[in-house]
């Protein structure tokens, strides 16, 4: 019963991690568009508190109870499936990572990319959210 209670809080927190690394590129989307000071200081709170009071928080907990829930049952590690997402949940960290370097490049007024780069940057997780949910789902190796 223990591991439904982690699966399902791992769910809970995959999901709130995964909305914040979807809107926090989209900010810095406006971010990089925006024109006026009173608009780029409003970003850079929105930014702030999203990446520290709710994206950190939930990539913490999606990854602490995911390898409770390995830990609990360790066969996981056998399966081709898990390996693959595993890998890809650590190429979210270094997503997750990246948008906190861009966070401090808008909080410091360096930015040089263009709202653009944020555009095609904001698509990436939508690619390993895909690879995972198949992954988990279907188990395919």
């Amino acid at each position: 019963m223990l591991f439904l209670w982690l699966k399902a809080f791992h769910l809970i927190a995959v999901i709130c991690w995964f909305a914040a690394l979807f809107y926090l590129p989209r900010l810095f989307v406006y971010h990089a568009m925006s024109d006026d000071a009173i608009s780029r200081e409003r970003f850079k709170i929105m930014e702030r508190k999203l990446y520290r009071g709710i994206m950190t928080p939930a990539a913490i907990a999606t990854v602490i109870l995911g390898l409770w829930m390995l830990h609990l049952n360790p066969a996981l590690l056998s399966m081709g499936w898990i390996k693959v997402k595993l890998a890809l949940v650590l190429l979210l960290i270094a997503y997750h990572w990246a948008c906190g370097h861009f966070l401090r490049q808008f909080a410091a007024d360096t930015n040089t990319r263009s709202h653009v780069f944020f555009r095609v940057f904001n698509e990436l997780p939508v690619i390993a959210l895909i690879a995972i949910i198949l992954l988990a789902v279907l188990k395919p190796f």
